[in-house]
């Protein structure tokens, strides 16, 4: 029976069917071999990997090609074999495979970055084609992979062709019976996928990494498209509305804080200080990518950090604080707007996100001029909307994308002249830093306090940097992190030879990890991160204790003494017996409780 359909009108149809089911089972297996060692299960799960894993291959490969089906059931049977049946077949199989092996191959790098097949942030990518398409030119030898591609199609073609698929394509002159008879079986099974199939089939593991194998990365892709936000209320078990905000009133209440109302739905509490408020410059520098184990304090001992290392010897040090999430919006989301992680995406990147209670509403009541200074377009992940939209002036560097400029506040582009390194995702850290002191020069000669939100870029893939800088090349994640510390060295440096330094507050913490993957689903090595509060005028110290991302503001405004309304999820550490760190992915929140030594986590049901 297989013999025939290999030597039919179908041919073509079922030697594609058969490539694209082979070469997933390769790429799989090459998958499970780049994490074999964290993988730990037993043969049961194996086979149901691959088992789970033939649904999904065979789903996409059907999808891919349903228009060459479509084709040879309405194409007369009295044209077959002429140039233009010859024409028709070529390019509908040709863009098949070519789609099929640049998705295999791009899921390489995927994997090694994140662990998993595509999901959301994959189509993110697709947004944001400047930066993406830049990071790749900078990171992979594409001519060599465009070569790679292009050979691998032609022997596609050159194999298919030695088996006479092409031949017995063209020579063939199918009944309608038989044709239907495909046509309807073909349907049949999509239409079974489409009922019984989803992305949660894949889930049958505590280990992430057996789940990820058995999905399939386009599959997944199309998933992570379509359910780009989730509903709470549809998707997770959920309380009562007056039930869940009296929890959290009690929850988020400090001890220098009173509810500012009765009313039941309102966590608006009236934070009181003790002392008499300061009112100093604050500089907040959020990090790219920066784990706490590059820092010697975390163990490591390939000196990476020696500047962080030295400043924070000098100022509180948060030893014990976790991430909310794994992406740059997350780390914005929770420094700016003190929020647990949400299902689907960051409010960073969500619609009508304007004029909410944030960091910026606070600091507006205490006279703050407010500044987000980003080296890169602060299009990208809507930044400049988002900071916009809170009452930030921006200043980033317009890369002449008329989107960008949809933002109701003043913005002021980084100019060519004051760039002297730059790729996809910005100018240098070097550079950034020297905007934000020219920012702080001009701020500073008014007589209301600045505050500079400053996001930096060479912590990321491709990892380059000016040459000269440091004993290690462009190109790793080691010399980046190591340039990162060397331009915040510089940074402080020349900050102490302003006027305006000696009352400056300084605030150096990263957005996320370097590295999300992990044998589970939420890996909470993956979210701790360092954070340190310099030149305060308080003694030095380590601080351990547990804290959230969504803390660390509170707690500064705390160690300033400010009298404020507050409806942030996060807490002064110093005021509270209650701490937690809140932690998550795209779809699995976590709470992680010091007192019990474990974490919690909220999965999509």
């Amino acid at each position: 029976m297989m013999k025939k359909l290999f030597q039919s009108r179908f041919a073509a149809y079922f030697g594609f069917l058969t490539f694209y089911l082979l070469f997933s089972l390769l790429v799989r297996l090459i998958l499970m071999s780049l994490c074999f060692e964290k993988l730990n299960v037993e043969p049961l799960d194996l086979m149901q990997i691959f088992a789970r894993g033939f649904l999904y291959d065979l789903c996409i490969a059907l999808w891919f090609s349903l228009a060459y089906l479509l084709y040879l059931l309405i194409f007369p049977n009295a044209w077959i074999g002429t140039l233009l049946d010859k024409i028709s077949t070529y390019t509908f199989i040709g863009i098949a495979v070519f789609v099929s092996f640049f998705s295999f191959f791009a899921e390489f790098p995927f994997w090694e970055e994140f662990g998993s097949r595509y999901n959301f942030i994959a189509v993110d990518y697709l947004i944001y084609t400047y930066e993406v398409i830049k990071n790749i030119g900078e990171s992979y030898p594409l001519p060599l992979i465009f070569s790679l591609l292009a050979l691998s199609i032609a022997l596609y073609f050159f194999v298919q062709s030695k088996a006479k698929i092409f031949s017995s394509t063209f020579e063939s002159k199918p009944f309608p019976k038989a044709k239907w008879s495909v046509f309807f079986a073909a349907i049949g099974l999509l239409g079974l996928f489409q009922v019984k199939l989803s992305n949660n089939f894949a889930e049958f593991s505590p280990n992430n990494y057996a789940n990820e194998l058995s999905k399939n990365g386009v599959y997944s892709f199309f998933h992570a498209y379509i359910s780009n936000e989730l509903s709470y209320e549809k998707f997770y078990p959920n309380l009562p509305n007056k039930q869940a905000f009296d929890l959290i009133k009690k929850e988020l209440t400090q001890s220098n804080q009173t509810l500012s109302n009765q009313d039941v739905f309102d966590i608006n509490r009236e934070t009181t200080a003790e002392n008499a408020e300061k009112r100093p410059n604050l500089i907040v520098v959020c990090i790219e990518s920066f784990s706490a184990d590059f820092m010697t304090e975390f163990g490591n001992s390939q000196n990476l950090t020696p500047n962080l290392d030295k400043l924070a010897k000098e100022s509180l040090f948060f030893t014990n604080l976790y991430a909310t999430g794994t992406r740059t919006v997350r780390g914005l989301e929770a420094l700016s707007l003190s929020i647990p992680p949400t299902p689907g995406n960051s409010i960073v990147r969500r619609p009508n996100n304007q004029n909410l209670f944030s960091i910026a509403t606070v600091l507006k009541q205490k006279d703050y001029r407010l500044n987000f200074i980003y080296g890169g377009d602060g299009y990208f992940d809507n930044m400049n909307n988002f900071f916009g939209g809170q009452g930030f002036d921006i200043i980033d560097r317009n890369r002449n994308n008329p989107l960008s400029d949809e933002i109701s506040t003043q913005r002021t582009p980084i100019e060519d002249s004051d760039v002297s390194f730059e790729n996809a995702w910005g100018i240098c850290d070097v550079d950034i830093y020297k905007q934000a002191l020219k920012n702080a020069d001009q701020k500073s000669k008014n007589k209301t306090p600045f505050f500079e939100f400053i996001m930096t870029t060479s912590n990321h893939k491709p990892y380059t940097f000016p040459s000269g800088k440091i004993d290690l090349p462009s190109g790793s994640r080691e010399a980046a992190v190591k340039y990162t510390d060397y331009a915040i060295g510089e940074f402080i440096k020349e900050a102490k030879t302003k006027p305006w330094f000696k009352n400056t507050v300084f605030l150096f913490v990263a957005d996320h990890c370097a590295s999300s993957a992990g044998k589970w689903e939420i890996n909470i090595e993956n979210h701790k991160i360092p954070a340190l509060i310099y030149n305060s005028g308080l003694p030095s110290q380590k601080i351990d204790i547990l804290t959230s991302q969504i803390d660390v503001i509170p707690t500064l405004f705390g160690l300033l003494n400010w009298n404020y309304k507050s409806e942030f999820y996060g807490k002064d550490i110093f005021k509270t017996d209650s701490h937690r760190a809140l932690i998550g992915n795209y779809r699995t929140l976590g709470l992680l409780k010091d007192d019990l030594r474990t974490y919690f986590l909220l999965h999509l049901s």
